[in-house]
């Protein structure tokens, strides 16, 4: 009742759901599970889920925030799942943070998937994976990484014994306290030279040749594990539908997979409305803006599937012959060649999207508002709340629009960046951030070295 078929409507080649591939055979476009929901129990409401969340059930289906909704994404039997607890996140209610990027109080959420047991979103979509990659038999998993995904393939093998995980990066590339993750939970670690374009290409090739599970998110069984964050953020909301979803766009696999959460729910009857999408790019990575919005490319749309892959391949190109590489301080968005761009466009089409792009010094600033209040995140995730505060400044979202704003990563994952900002070693801060165009901490929480300063504070009625 479930198959792999190609998103290209001129093509659409099925496969069955125990084939392991990367792209259509026959075209060579981006792969989607699909459903033959027709012969399946789709419950009748969202609210059937409920009975899932507060554990009364027992099993996976309780223990895991990914597979309580087993019932929308049912690509393997029940018994098969694996799980090692992901998807148990909080949907913040920013009370401080609103008032910092302009909507009113109790209108802006923050869904934090740095509780997830990496730390980061990646482990929703890497449970779907390694279920079907046990399910196929695989032995060893593969994936190129700017970190995240590499620490949550290390977990994943590590904690469930079923792969040997094989990470790839590259050099300098990866964020230390993604790195560790990776280290300290025994993953084969390969720096090659180059970047995350570079990784992907290489992996995806060793992949082919070696016969290793690619676990990237042109894998469409992790995406289908992905999706499953906007159905706790509708849970969490009392299934109410947000009017604006803002989402970092690095590699487009968590846009890719929060439109075809929707489309899949407007379809089935679940929704009557479809929230709008915002992706929001690193300035030094800003493949999608440049090729969505006003860029030097033009206005690249989904156009029904049959969008102008000329556009993509000259853009491409122009890019290879100016040797441009992605450079942001936002280490998990550092992606020039994002794998999953048309799958994205397809959800700009749906959601009626926007994209837009934010500067290293607006991330940092508004890192520094969600760690002010309560939320420790990752540089990535910070430009989502900086995209979110742009576009309540254009006029584009409104103070009054129910906006959600996707958390990706803990703070820990790269604390460097932190550290620097708040002004601990400001050499560090004008000789490493200095370099992605940072030059002020207009939030900066310093600590407080000289007496006079430390008296004050200790003892403020002196």
């Amino acid at each position: 009742m479930a198959y792999q078929i190609c998103i290209n409507p001129d093509c659409g080649q099925r496969y069955e759901v125990d084939q392991v591939l990367h792209s259509c055979e026959a075209c060579g476009e981006l792969l989607d599970v699909d459903y033959e929901w027709d012969l399946l129990p789709v419950p009748e409401s969202l609210n059937y889920f409920e009975r899932f969340r507060f554990g009364s059930f027992g099993g996976v289906r309780c223990f895991s925030g990914v597979w309580r909704y087993y019932d929308l994404l049912p690509f393997l039997p029940l018994a098969s799942l694996v799980s090692i607890g992901e998807g148990r996140t909080i949907l913040q209610d920013a009370v401080f943070v609103s008032s910092y990027v302009g909507i009113d109080s109790g209108r802006f959420f923050l869904q934090y998937e740095g509780l997830n047991p990496s730390g980061s979103f990646k482990d929703n979509g890497m449970t779907a994976a390694f279920t079907h990659g046990a399910f196929v038999g695989a032995k060893r998993a593969a994936c190129a990484s700017t970190g995240n995904t590499s620490a949550s393939l290390a977990i994943y093998a590590a904690a469930t014994r079923l792969m040997e995980a094989v990470v790839f990066v590259g050099s300098g590339k990866i964020a230390y306290g993604k790195l560790s993750q990776a280290l300290d939970y025994g993953a084969k670690t390969i720096q090659i030279q180059g970047d995350f374009d570079d990784a992907l290409l290489k992996v995806r090739q060793v992949a082919r040749e070696a016969g290793i599970y690619l676990v990237n998110s042109v894998n469409p069984f992790r995406l289908e594990g992905q999706k499953t964050i906007m159905f706790r953020v509708l849970d969490d909301l009392g299934w109410r539908v947000p009017d604006w979803i803002v989402v970092p766009g690095g590699n487009l696999g968590n846009a890719s997979a929060f439109g075809k959460a929707f489309i899949e729910l407007s379809k089935l009857g679940l929704i009557d409305k479809i929230p709008r999408i915002a992706i929001i790019n690193a300035l030094g990575a800003n493949t999608l803006h440049q090729l969505y919005g006003d860029g030097e490319a033009g206005k690249l749309r989904w156009n029904g599937g049959r969008y102008d892959k000329e556009m993509v391949k000259n853009f491409y190109e122009k890019m290879t012959l100016e040797s441009r590489k992605a450079n942001t301080i936002a280490s998990a968005i550092e992606i020039n060649r994002p794998a999953n761009l048309s799958k994205a466009l397809r959800t700009l089409e749906f959601c009626n999207g926007v994209v837009r792009e934010v500067t290293d010094q607006q991330i940092l600033d508004a890192k520094a508002i969600v760690g002010a209040g309560g939320l420790g995140c990752e540089p990535a995730s910070a430009a989502a709340v900086a995209g979110a505060k742009l576009l309540v400044e254009e006029g584009t979202i409104g103070k009054e629009q129910l906006t959600v704003c996707i958390l990706t990563g803990h703070q820990l994952k790269d604390p460097n960046a932190t550290v620097a900002y708040h002004g601990t070693d400001q050499n560090f801060f004008k000789n490493t951030l200095g370099k992605f165009n940072v030059t002020s901490a207009q939030f900066a929480n310093k600590p407080i070295t000289t007496t006079d300063e430390q008296n004050k504070i200790l003892y403020p009625d002196r």
